[in-house]
């Protein structure tokens, strides 16, 4: 297990961590809470042995293996699959061991004997660790972080910096590690590859600990949160949402106690200010001087975010802002969408879906106009005023001047103090308006990207993964103001939260089109596993359509001659070869209907079970005092409850694909 206590660590003057203290055992799925540089990222360097403690002590067993994702990538000539497989050492290790003494020769029968029985032991101990299945293991990690099997063969310098961040998760992923440490790990990573993930962590058997601002991503895969404040380390069991919820109902009575004892001190200081100087009261006047000295101060709560802004309403509103009418999309060397007809009305909310590389950024870049179409149409509506926001308006921001000096360029008319207060609502308060943006932290500029945005009161707002790098306060904030935005918005987000709360219509891009699409989060999630699963049949079956077998020629595949009679073949022959088909494909059917059929009766129930259990954890008097041990029971079935759920749609799938194939 891991065991902290009485911690103190500084980081150059300023002390993180005080006299804290945490217990994990192995197994734990935590999720690491708090504002932005208040520790979170030092104790992962603590963990990694990167850092000591100041005081106190800190253990964690010596065998255990940790992982972490590299931030730096080498320009490496490796393919990204072996790139990958260099995660699992000890396989590096016994391979390079193997190689060794496979090349090593032998001179007499007792070094062969004993260079046999080292192979023997090496063999036996590559088959212990999934030696042999490595390579489609690390295949696997690839395809769901969003690599195709053309990519996972390329070199990994022929890749951008965010696809080498995934092939650093990757890497991490690959380790059989016994603590895996996870910093923002969905920062880069599209809405299919979180979700991805989201199901590999719920499967992942060591002890995991997840810095992250997705709540939606926390709640589904930690059983415990870690909350990082006053420079201590406090621990509540359940997900983020249970974490708000008794964190909400603690910071209430910590209110109430606060209030109940300024009240209490209130009296005690005026019956001493009254009677101090009366000889007859003195002395109680004394003993309440002496109680109001021991008191213990119950400080105040405070949760209050330091965001707080709302989209200006807009100059124009136009009934329809965009039309692209039977525009083709794309780019000179590559078309990506052939046709697309979609008109934009004031008003209209929505979230962009589909898989990594199908065409959400080349959908949004046509609309704000920094991308030109390939052919057809696309007219803009009166009045109609753009607010973009991607990765590269960070990349613009004018490093050497100011926040202050962005929005004067923007703006020269309108008064200093008024974009000070404006700028308030973003947290940018004080001398921090006046210093350079180059220092500024990647949520900064994305802040102050956004605060541009904001400030010019546009009536189409087009927003390519607004939430990187923003912790959740912020998150929160911006959620809070697209809900009041009158403007038209369009989304792309791998953050579920935010496109649960702000987008009215779902619309996917998949196979060369956009359409609207009929369901919500959770029917996407279903979507995005069949699509992989489809796609990943088609990648298999190329190879083979290449060498010239395909259709019903291939391996698999049922021989012509079974439903294709010659003409040597009678009628009755032919009506009993169609019958012994006919019975071997229902024998074929039958187990795996039956199978089906059990996943879907244990579906229902663990379903019900969930349910039930999330309606108990709704009501307040799940967290009252009496409860105590029986919320922890209910806690930690709803964990076991979701992962079973999870594990059954996978099987579900590759048992219904099964059955697909046998027809």
């Amino acid at each position: 297990m891991i065991r902290i206590s009485n911690l103190t660590l500084a980081r150059g003057t300023k002390r993180l961590f005080e006299d804290a203290s945490l217990t994990l055992f192995p197994g734990h799925k935590v999720g690491l809470v708090g504002a932005n540089g208040i520790g979170k990222s030092t104790l992962f360097a603590l963990f990694r042995g990167e850092i000591h403690q100041d005081t106190g002590e800190f253990e964690m067993p010596p065998s255990w293996v940790v992982a972490h994702v590299a931030q730096h990538t080498p320009q490496s000539e490796r393919s990204a699959l072996d790139f990958t497989l260099d995660g699992d050492r000890e396989l590096r290790v016994i391979e390079a061991e193997l190689a060794k003494a496979e090349a090593t020769e032998w001179h007499d029968e007792a070094e062969h004997e004993r260079l046999a029985a080292e192979l023997s032991h090496l063999h036996t101990r590559f088959e212990e660790i999934g030696g042999y299945a490595a390579r489609s293991r690390a295949a696997a990690l690839l395809s769901g972080l969003g690599f195709s099997i053309e990519q996972q063969s390329n070199a990994v310098k022929t890749f951008s910096g965010g696809w080498r961040m995934r092939l650093n998760l990757a890497q991490a992923l690959m380790c059989r590690s016994d603590l895996l440490l996870l910093d923002e790990p969905t920062n880069h990573l599209d809405l299919d590859a979180v979700m991805w993930l989201e199901d590999w962590l719920a499967q992942y058997r060591g002890t995991l600990f997840l810095i992250t601002h997705d709540r939606d991503f926390l709640d589904a895969v930690v059983n415990k949160i870690v909350h990082v404040e006053n420079q201590k380390l406090n621990e509540y069991t359940g997900n983020y949402s249970t974490f708000e919820r008794t964190r909400a109902m603690q910071l209430a009575n910590q209110q109430a106690q606060h209030e109940k004892q300024q009240r209490n001190i209130a009296h005690l200081k005026s019956y001493i200010d009254r009677f101090k100087a009366k000889a007859t009261k003195a002395r109680q006047a004394q003993s309440r001087m002496k109680t109001l000295e021991r008191m213990e101060i119950i400080a105040a709560a405070h949760v209050d975010s330091p965001f707080e802004f709302r989209f200006r309403k807009p100059d124009a509103a136009p009934r329809q802002l965009l039309h692209l009418k039977e525009a083709a999309l794309g780019y000179p060397s590559k078309t990506v969408l052939p046709k697309v007809e979609w008109r934009l009305f004031y008003g209209d909310k929505i979230g962009l879906l589909g898989p990594n590389g199908a065409g959400k950024s080349t959908v949004v870049k046509t609309l704000a106009g920094t991308l030109e179409k390939l052919s057809g149409g696309r007219y803009e509506g009166q009045g109609l005023k753009i607010g973009y926001f991607a990765q590269h308006q960070i990349d613009q921001l004018r490093v050497d001047e100011s926040a202050l000096m962005h929005f004067k360029r923007l703006d020269p008319t309108t008064r200093e103090q008024e974009f000070r207060n404006f700028l308030g609502g973003f947290d940018f308060r004080g001398n921090r308006v006046d210093e350079p943006v180059g220092p500024f932290s990647g949520g900064e500029k994305a802040r102050l990207a956004l605060a541009l945005i904001v400030w010019q009161k546009p009536n189409l707002l087009l927003l390519d993964e607004p939430t990187n790098h923003l912790d959740i306060d912020m998150r929160e904030a911006l959620a809070e103001a697209l809900q009041d935005f009158e403007g038209t918005l369009v989304v792309v987000a791998h953050d579920r939260h935010l496109l649960k709360a702000t987008a009215d219509q779902l619309w996917l891009v998949a196979d060369g089109e956009l359409k609207e699409f009929d369901g919500d989060l959770d029917d996407y999630k279903v979507w995005a596993k069949e699509y992989a699963a489809r796609r990943s049949r088609e990648s298999q079956a190329k190879p083979q359509e290449k060498n010239g077998v395909s259709g019903k020629n291939a391996p698999n595949a049922a021989p012509v001659g079974e439903f294709a009679p010659s003409g040597s073949v009678d009628r009755k022959e032919q009506k009993r070869i169609e019958a012994e088909a006919r019975q071997r494909i229902a024998s074929q059917r039958k187990p795996l209907e039956k199978k089906l059929a059990e996943f879907d009766a244990r579906l229902k129930a663990l379903t019900a079970e969930r349910n039930n259990i999330e309606q108990w954890l709704s009501e307040s008097s799940a967290y009252a005092d009496e409860n105590k041990s029986r919320l922890q029971d209910m806690l930690k079935r709803q964990g076991e409850v979701v992962a079973e759920i999870e594990d059954i749609e996978w099987k579900w799938l590759g048992v219904s694909e099964q059955l697909e194939a046998v027809g």
